[in-house]
């Protein structure tokens, strides 16, 4: 009984000192340090818009005033980013109301290019904001050689032409058109383009099942494509690869010389494309 009461009342004492120390022991402290430099969403207003490292660009309006409605379904440009109709053509930055034009930074004013070729008047025009393109010159004009798509010139399967380049193995069929459905059955045809005398538009996709022009960066100057419709067969010589904006299509502006020219996207860079010239072989 004695050695129970012992027990006890140790048990006792070393709860009793350790609940002391507790006690006598410093309160913990916490410090939560607020976000630096919060971030509340992109703004909606005309201000200074900033790189990644903090550089400084342009001022940029990315207000519903510059919002696009999206150009027609399966029309030339319904697969190009940037481009459309402005919601509020009154309020678009860089619209001019009198003339329906573009200021491209301090040049003259551009008249934004219609979808298939024609006047900005025309319905579902395309208008890219703030671009350097070059409107595409009306089909059939002074400018250069035209030769418009009519219904002789399909083969039975639907197509153009074909498309042949030894340097990168390839031979495909060209289909009218640049849209999604046509691009995944071979290469497309721009609808504003000549499909024989003049300049010629193709593009085709760089990835993929269906990519026909993957490897077009590739080509150097002198490499041969032939070009086969039913109005004969072209030889042509690349003459240059170069990268461009999506928005540009200068390249596709009719000339008098007979000439081709391919476009397709850019690995990994959305905003640019891949633009290959070649001219006929005299």
């Amino acid at each position: 009984m004695k050695k129970k009461l012992i027990t006890l009342l140790l048990t006792l004492y070393v709860t009793a000192f350790m609940t002391a120390a507790a006690y006598a022991a410093e309160p913990l402290e916490y410090t939560i340090a607020g976000t630096d430099n919060p971030e509340y969403g992109k703004p909606t207003s005309i201000e200074v818009v900033h790189t990644p490292d903090g550089g400084a660009m342009k001022n940029e309006d990315i207000s519903k005033n510059a919002a696009l409605a999206p150009p027609a379904f399966g029309s030339a440009s319904a697969d190009t980013l940037h481009t459309g109709i402005p919601i509020t053509p009154n309020l678009a930055p860089g619209y001019m109301p009198d003339t329906n034009a573009v200021i491209n930074g301090s040049a003259a004013a551009v008249q934004p290019p219609a979808m298939g070729g024609g006047t900005a008047s025309d319905t579902g025009a395309l208008y890219v904001p703030g671009s350097s393109t070059v409107t595409v010159t009306n089909p059939g004009g002074a400018a250069g050689g035209y030769t418009e798509v009519t219904d002789d010139l399909y083969y039975r399967g639907g197509h153009l032409g074909t498309l042949e380049i030894p340097a990168i193995d390839l031979d495909v069929k060209i289909y009218q058109g640049t849209d999604s459905r046509t691009l995944a059955k071979g290469v497309g045809h721009f609808t504003e383009t000549t499909i024989w005398a003049g300049n010629v538009g193709l593009a085709a996709h760089n990835r993929g099942t269906n990519s026909y022009f993957g490897k077009i960066h590739t080509l150097k100057a002198g490499d041969r494509i032939t070009l086969t419709t039913k109005l004969g067969t072209r030889v042509y010589e690349v003459t240059t690869v170069s990268k461009v904006s999506e928005t540009d299509r200068s390249s596709l502006a009719d000339t008098r010389d007979n000439c081709l020219t391919l476009y397709t996207c850019v690995r990994n860079e959305r905003d640019q494309r891949w633009c290959v010239r070649a001219v006929e072989v005299k």
